[in-house]
């Protein structure tokens, strides 16, 4: 316990660093899933704009990435993070691999929860001279929002777990703080109180995700 109260500031720290992590991956990876996501939606057969040849492109695309471990993915994609954001280790290279990692995952969740939404609707708003684009952001998106706060809540405290692997490429945050100084060092009470922290966050963003989705769907 002595310990844990000497790497105070550190833990604390780390934390603060999960949480940048976390929310830049949510708001880039969340906006890259929403868009690909509503192009899976509305390029499928039957779908606002159907395109054959792009919808299978685009699935194609989804379920190669969508598979790989995200452990592994973290080293394939550090060319790309060199490219993109100008280094292969540290927090922007994680904030990108899990942001592109988290783009897949949450077309899915956004692509799942706009078929649930009544065709009719949609049908009833081209009727009526609504376009594409204005159907998709007046009509379609509305309907399924809670359905998809509660999706991206899901995927929120998916990227919360994923951060704890950010020691693999020489990030920060209560993942790497728990292998450095609890792990490595032996020192179970360091490991637990970063893995509490963790569970606490995941509890939070949970309840906070619950919360705002009751407050949606009672619209």
């Amino acid at each position: 316990m002595d310990r844990l109260i000497e790497l105070d500031s550190l833990l604390w720290e780390a934390t603060r660093e999960t949480l940048y992590i976390v929310a830049i991956t949510l708001g880039i990876g969340g906006l890259g899933g929403l868009l690909l996501g509503v192009l899976l939606y509305t390029t499928r057969p039957g779908g606002i704009a159907p395109n054959r040849v792009l919808n299978v492109a685009l699935n194609l695309v989804v379920n190669f990435f969508r598979p790989i471990p995200f452990v592994i993915f973290i080293a394939a994609a550090q060319p790309a993070a060199r490219l993109v954001v100008g280094t292969g280790i540290g927090n922007p290279a994680i904030i990108f691999a899990l942001s592109v990692a988290a783009s897949f995952g949450i077309s899915r969740i956004v692509e799942q929860n706009l078929v649930s939404v009544d065709p009719g609707v949609l049908e009833a708003s081209r009727a009526m001279g609504a376009g594409r684009l204005r159907t998709t952001l007046t009509v379609l998106l509305p309907e399924a929002l809670g359905p998809l706060v509660l999706g991206y809540t899901f995927v929120l405290v998916a990227i919360v777990d994923m951060s704890a692997v950010a020691g693999v490429v020489g990030g920060g945050g209560l993942g790497a703080f728990a292998l450095t100084y609890g792990y490595r060092q032996f020192d179970p009470v360091v490991t637990w109180a970063a893995v509490l922290i963790i569970i606490a966050l995941v509890q939070l963003c949970q309840f906070a995700g619950n919360r705002l989705a009751r407050v949606v769907m009672r619209r």
